[in-house]
């Protein structure tokens, strides 16, 4: 496999912890995809439909800005994404990540942790994202997955 960029979004520090074991097991190149303005508990809380979160999931269209610099993908072929899971999907700050650069011609693997929810159409929804790009279906990990783990799905993936 090409050096891999994993990418990942952690509101709380749960997916981080995963993604640098998936780079541990990859050997790939660790990128946070950082909010301008991070997320404060109040911002997350599910059940207030006025919080940031719900409104931005509730929004098809809001794209979180991202904090300065963006990734460069250009010397990858394979970026891992990782995220939470949010309402049966990635946060819209992944959207605003994939449509930041250009993904043409790569191969996105999205990856998430979830206290329940599946990834549903995850996939799906980040392909329009980076139309170019041949996105997999992922997987929803263990965020205490080892590297053996995370290494034997990867080559699962023919990477």
């Amino acid at each position: 496999m090409n050096k891999a960029l994993i990418a990942y979004f952690s509101a709380s520090g749960v997916t981080a912890r995963l993604a640098k074991t998936l780079a541990q097991a990859t050997g790939g190149d660790l990128y946070e995809i950082k909010p301008a303005r991070p997320y404060t508990d109040a911002d997350l809380n599910w059940n207030d439909k006025h919080s940031r979160s719900s409104v931005e999931m509730n929004d098809k269209a809001a794209r979180p800005a991202m904090a300065e610099p963006y990734a460069d993908v250009t010397k990858y072929d394979t970026v891992f994404v990782g995220f939470p899971i949010w309402w049966y999907e990635a946060p819209r700050i992944v959207q605003t990540f994939l449509e930041s650069s250009d993904f043409a011609g790569k191969t996105v693997i999205p990856f998430a942790t979830s206290g329940g929810s599946g990834m549903g159409k995850t996939a799906s929804i980040l392909q329009k994202s980076c139309p170019d790009a041949t996105v997999l279906d992922g997987k929803k990990l263990n965020a205490s997955a080892s590297v053996g783990e995370l290494s034997s799905w990867v080559k699962s993936l023919g990477l």
